[in-house]
C-alpha cells in the first residue's frame, strides 16, 4: 500500500503529494494551498495567515523548517507572518512558548505548520499538503503537541527506525531542494492572496 493511501485511510484526511524533483510545478502546490487557506479562513472566520516553520539548524534533516522560514524572510513576504527561521528556530524545546504567543497575539490567524518528516525510502523528496494539524517529532518518537490548521511536510529520509541520529545523515541537497520548492510555493500563495485581497 502506498504511503499516501495509508495516511488517507488512517486519518480520513485528504493528503496531496508533490515530488520536488525536476519538473516540480510551483503553481500546482501553490494553487492547492491557496484553496485550502481560502476555505479555512472562511470556515474558521479568521483574517490572517501565519506560517509556522518547525525544526532546528543543529540537524541537517530537521533544518527544513528554519530554511523555509529564512527563505521566506529573504523574499520579504509582507502579508504572511513567519515564525521559525535559522536565526530564531521553533523546535521541541521552545514550541510551547511559541504556541502561547500564537494564542495570545495571533488568535485570528490561520496557522500553516511546516516541518520535515520521514517516510518510505521511495517517498524521500516528496512534499505533503493537507488540512489539519501535524505532530512535530513523531517520526523520531518525540511526543509534541499537534500544531497547525493546515500542514506542509517535506519527506527528508526513510523511516528505517525512529532514531533522531538518523536525521544527522540526511543529505543537505535533499533538504535544500524541498526548501526551495516549498518556499517558492508559499511566496506564490502570498501573491495570489494579494490579488484576491484575502490577507
Amino acid at each position: 500500500m502506498k504511503l499516501w493511501e495509508w495516511i488517507g485511510m488512517r486519518t480520513g484526511q485528504e493528503v496531496y503529494y508533490y515530488h520536488a524533483g525536476e519538473g516540480f510545478e510551483t503553481d500546482k502546490l501553490a494553487t492547492r494551498l491557496y484553496q485550502m487557506i481560502s476555505e479555512e479562513l472562511k470556515n474558521q472566520n479568521k483574517s490572517g495567515v501565519l506560517i509556522l516553520c518547525i525544526g532546528t539548524d543543529r540537524s541537517t534533516g530537521d533544518s527544513l523548517g528554519p530554511l523555509i522560514g529564512y527563505k521566506l524572510k529573504e523574499k520579504k513576504v509582507k502579508n504572511l507572518e513567519v515564525f521559525g527561521t535559522l536565526e530564531r528556530p521553533v523546535h521541541a524545546m521552545n514550541l510551547d512558548d511559541y504556541l502561547a504567543v500564537l494564542r495570545c497575539s495571533y488568535p485570528n490567524h490561520l496557522v500553516v505548520a511546516v516541518d520535515a518528516s520521514v517516510g518510505n525510502n521511495e517517498h524521500v523528496g516528496y512534499i505533503t499538503l493537507g488540512k489539519g494539524s501535524l505532530r512535530p517529532g513523531l517520526g523520531v518518537s518525540k511526543e509534541l503537541r499537534p500544531v497547525g490548521d493546515i500542514f506542509i511536510t517535506g519527506i527528508v529520509g526513510g523511516c528505517a527506525g525512529a532514531d533522531p541520529i538518523m536525521l544527522q545523515s540526511i543529505r543537505l541537497a535533499v533538504v535544500m531542494r524541498l526548501a526551495d520548492c516549498i518556499s517558492d510555493s508559499i511566496f506564490l500563495v502570498e501573491k495570489l492572496c494579494e490579488s484576491a485581497a484575502l490577507v
